[in-house]
């Protein structure tokens, strides 16, 4: 029974890989051959870890592929088009977080990985938090009309409250499973209230010249911190990418020429006429091709 299901299951990744990669072929080659390249990768990392029995670098190879799929699932479910830059973008993410940082260690071995990938993430999440106040201003179902500030208040807020989240998880795959996803850094020196020696609310600064954890001598070279520093580093960098998202939000919404790089990471629905600077239909404002007047829609800016 157990067997069947396995077959079963590997035939429908296996399908929708194909399905998946039909529709990349249809839509943009560039798009196919970033698909193409990375899953051969993957696939190529697979097999060798089946044939090593390394059983978690095959379910992280897996993990990747279905993650792969995400893009094309909220294209067809959902009806939101995503732009291929974005994209790419999600697909290059992906294969950075999972297939170079787990499986090839760049976490530890290449300086600021981590970091770089948390400012990519504090990006897009502030692009897609702008997309989901767009679409729902777009939406028939819905009026709304947001000032500027508010859209970019709403998209920088959605941006941090998943990079908390996020750090959330790693706290809690940590506590409760020994994982280290919350990366340690070897301080020499901590500052504390609790040397003072009378008590006071005073912080002490004691510089760390040794350690002992059970009667062994540590040779770290200082006090390992337990992951706040990696903490409140990733959260500041997720910071950085959803301000400078923001500043592109802002030109978008405002009409300047800079906000074309935002408008490269905006969702949509698939039916939707995009909308450019000048207004509906052609990007001079003129009537569309089949000589009508655009129906108005509520701005996003009021």
């Amino acid at each position: 029974m157990r067997s069947k299901r396995g077959e079963s299951g590997k035939r429908y990744l296996w399908h929708a890989i194909y399905e998946d990669t039909k529709r990349q072929i249809r839509q943009n080659k560039v798009l196919f051959s970033v698909y193409l390249i990375l899953r051969v990768i993957v696939i190529s990392f697979m097999i060798a870890q089946i044939y090593n029995r390394n059983w978690m670098d095959v379910f992280y190879c897996a993990l990747t592929l279905v993650l792969f799929m995400i893009p094309s699932f909220i294209e067809k479910k959902i009806k939101i088009d995503v732009p291929d830059t974005m994209e790419v973008i999600i697909l290059l993410f992906i294969f950075a977080a999972e297939i170079l940082g787990e499986l090839r260690s760049y976490y530890l071995t290449v300086p600021f990985w981590d970091t770089a990938l948390h400012t990519v993430n504090g990006f897009l999440c502030a692009a897609i938090g702008f997309s989901l106040v767009d679409i729902l201003n777009r939406s028939k179902r819905f009026a709304i009309s947001l000032s500027p500030f508010f859209v970019l208040l709403v998209a920088f807020c959605f941006s941090m409250t998943i990079g908390v989240v996020w750090e959330f998880f790693e706290f809690g795959m940590d506590m409760i499973f020994r994982t280290d996803m919350q990366k340690d850094t070897v301080l020499t020196s901590i500052s504390s209230v609790l040397f003072h020696p009378k008590g006071k609310n005073i912080p002490v600064i004691l510089g760390i010249e040794s350690i002992e954890v059970n009667g062994v001598a540590w040779d770290y070279g200082g006090y390992i911190d337990i992951g706040l520093i990696d903490t409140m580093a990733d959260l500041l960098v997720n910071f950085v990418g959803a301000l400078v998202f923001s500043v592109f939000g802002w030109f978008y919404l405002t009409g300047n020429k800079k906000g074309k790089i935002a408008e490269k990471f905006l969702l949509t629905f698939k039916d939707e006429i995009p909308e450019t600077y000048g207004g509906k239909g052609d990007e001079d404002g003129s009537p569309d091709k089949t000589g009508e007047e655009p129906e108005k829609e509520k701005s996003i800016v009021s």
